[in-house]
């Protein structure tokens, strides 16, 4: 994924959460990517892809609108995600984890130890950061090898800041931030060492532990509520 297409879905889903774009509101290509300073091609790219994040619906006509969804939606979904990562975790520390497996959980610290080494974050760290989150979750149900769990968690991961990738940065506290992705970034290391030891209890614990961390990182209580018309799939 190109760097201009993960920021417009970072900044579009922050103003989602914000408020900024409101529940059934019709979702413009043209004068998004304007409000965002971008070039159309990503913001058109990103609009189908938050859709598959449950965030936008498809108008009953052509394009998209802001999607409604509550506080306890997204909680459900987060308990659920912890679970169902949960089990995966466990599989993999049971079987044997791999020595590429591992290799490529090690790139993923790196790459988090690089952001977060700065003692703080910035703006331009939300994008990476999310990306580099959502490919160690990848990697690790891609190790469980089950298409059940796989499903399963794609499906959930449809719920509005359900999925690894949505984290949202408070703009407003860079340095409660910072200490938030810390402590997951720490996570992470428990994760792979807990994979590397082979302790499938630790490895479980740990993942549903580190899918609420995402629950520090949004205001609940700025949730959209108000239903919206949606086009049905045949």
């Amino acid at each position: 994924m190109s760097t201009h297409l993960t920021e417009a879905i970072v900044r579009i889903r922050e103003m989602i959460l914000r408020g900024d774009l409101a529940p059934g509101q019709r979702v413009a290509e043209a004068p998004l990517a304007e409000q965002l300073g971008m070039s159309r091609t990503p913001v058109r790219q990103a609009l189908p892809l938050l859709a598959n994040e449950g965030l936008l619906a498809e108008h009953d006509t052509r394009g998209f609108v802001v999607r409604a969804f509550t506080a306890d939606d997204v909680m459900d979904a987060i308990d659920v995600r912890g679970t169902l990562e949960g089990l995966a975790a466990r599989r993999v520390a049971e079987r044997g984890a791999t020595r590429a497996f591992l290799r490529e959980l090690r790139n993923c610290l790196e790459d988090g130890d690089a952001i977060l080494g700065k003692r703080r974050v910035e703006e331009a760290d939300e994008a990476n950061y999310a990306e580099m989150n959502q490919r160690f979750h990848s990697l690790i149900l891609s190790e469980a090898g089950s298409p059940i769990l796989s499903e399963a968690i794609e499906r959930n991961n449809r719920i509005p800041f359900a999925g690894p990738q949505a984290l949202a940065f408070d703009r407003g506290n860079l340095d409660r931030m910072y200490d938030q992705l810390r402590y997951a970034h720490r996570q992470h290391y428990g994760l792979v060492e807990a994979f590397e030891r082979g302790h499938g209890a630790r490895a479980e614990g740990l993942m549903r532990e580190h899918a609420h961390v995402v629950e520090e990182s949004i205001n609940l209580a700025a949730f959209p509520v108000a239903p919206i018309q949606t086009k049905e799939r045949a």
